[in-house]
């Protein structure tokens, strides 16, 4: 008996420390490798320089981006929770990388690949900062393991509140807008602070993709993509039911705002 466990076991036990040992020197090799994140903790996007009439009213913006700086502390609750439903729903208890979300993509791709359909993503929040600061949009491996490790380095240098003010100040949503407060702006010509959740929901569907769900270019694509988002509320318990309904039922009012953004601020 004790040998037949002998010879049963070994195989086993060879084949878990090769793995490892495997893992180990994979680590090391991306951690040596990948970019410096520490700058993070102090980074500011680049904003608009901004020009006014005689009359004190706003003429124009010049910058490179459309984008305006917002502190976490002045996001809205609503345009918070819209953009963990859609895109992160653990964020705040996972270390950087959710195992529960990568397990489901794993089980969810081996059909897709089967089915010759697209591949699921995993990405966190956190893993997407890592991704649009420091990282390439190259779709590999390598890509993949650097943005991990970065994911929980960058958990274990920044608060989730920094993390969240990063994502939401730099995530491209379409129409040239960058950040949340300047995609307000565009699509509804409102301040975040103004936006209920229908709105919030539509800016939230937008990172999966910017060009394709862009409200402007599609409104019904838009508005099915939307609606995830508040089924997603809904199931995380943000929003009612009642209220989900309500919501899902509203159709889509866009406002484009008569802020002028000048393409490069060479010309102010």
């Amino acid at each position: 008996m004790l040998f037949f466990i002998s010879v049963f076991f070994r195989p086993s036990i060879s084949l878990f420390l090769l793995s490892l040992v495997t893992i180990l020197i994979v680590l090391w090799t991306f951690s040596n490798s990948i970019p410096d994140y520490k700058f993070l903790k102090n980074y500011k996007p680049p904003v608009s320089s901004k020009m006014y009439s005689g009359e004190g009213d706003l003429v124009a913006d010049f910058s490179t981006e459309k984008r305006i700086f917002v502190p976490y502390e002045a996001i809205p609750k609503n345009v918070i929770n819209s953009f963990l439903s859609a895109e992160d729903k653990n964020f705040f208890s996972h270390p950087g990388v959710d195992a529960k979300g990568l397990m489901r993509a794993v089980i969810n791709n081996v059909d897709n690949i089967l089915n010759s359909k697209r591949l699921e993503g995993a990405s966190t929040i956190t893993q997407q900062v890592a991704k649009n600061f420091l990282l390439t949009n190259e779709v590999s491996i390598n890509r993949k393991i650097k943005e991990a490790i970065l994911a929980f380095r960058i958990e274990r240098a920044l608060s989730k509140e920094r993390i969240l003010e990063l994502y939401l100040n730099q995530i491209y949503l379409g129409s040239g807008a960058y950040g949340v407060a300047a995609a307000s702006l565009e699509y509804f010509d409102k301040s975040i602070k103004e936006l209920n959740y229908n709105e919030a929901a539509l800016l939230a569907a937008l990172p999966k993709a910017p060009s394709k769900y862009n409200p402007y270019r599609d409104r019904d694509l838009a508005k099915f993509r939307r609606d995830l988002v508040l089924n997603n509320l809904n199931d995380n318990n943000f929003i009612t039911q009642e209220e989900y309904i309500k919501f899902k039922e509203s159709p889509i009012e866009l406002k484009k705002t008569k802020k002028v953004f000048f393409e490069d601020s060479q010309y102010y």
